[in-house]
């Protein structure tokens, strides 16, 4: 009986080192992240992941509640903003409002709101503004410094409020 020997080069050798990384990869960390996003996604509204209507419900229902989960108006949601506002220090200015008419349940509030204080204090109210009212969404925005070595910038801010109709 003829003994055989398995000659295998670097580039082999490398290939099947890599084959069994990849698998080893897919095994210990790609299947439990799938198990965990279904686990997720059926623990986050385990109606409206079978229904259509039910998703757009549950849309609905985000929009419409507010804070505790009570319904905020346009007003209620623009007194927060002004608090975000005076407590990152920025210097709010008169701000236009604009509501566009539009078929549908969704009321879109458009804010344009001129704001000055330092870029960090403007990235710091933003970022509090879009976490703390979760219907408030940033659409643009234009920032201005007289000259470079002025701290104070000066921005423009195009806010929308996204509600749902009473």
């Amino acid at each position: 009986m003829r003994s055989f020997k398995l000659r295998l080069s670097f580039l082999d050798k490398a290939s099947l080192a890599l084959l069994g990384l990849a698998l080893a990869f897919s095994f210990l960390a790609v299947k439990p992240l799938q198990e965990r996003s279904r686990l997720l996604a059926s623990r986050v509204s385990p109606e409206a992941s079978t229904d259509a209507d039910a998703k757009v419900a549950e849309r609905y229902r985000f929009l419409g509640a507010g804070e505790e989960g009570k319904e905020q108006t346009a007003t209620d949601w623009l007194a927060k903003l002004y608090g975000i506002g005076r407590a990152t220090g920025i210097e709010l200015q008169s701000a236009r409002y604009a509501t566009p008419q539009a078929g549908g349940r969704i009321a879109r509030y458009e804010i344009v709101l001129p704001v000055s204080g330092s870029y960090a204090q403007i990235r710091d109210f933003l970022k509090r503004a879009l976490v703390e009212i979760p219907v408030l969404s940033l659409d643009q925005m234009a920032l201005k410094r007289d000259n470079r070595t002025d701290g104070t910038v000066a921005a423009e801010l195009h806010l929308t409020l996204h509600m749902v109709r009473p």
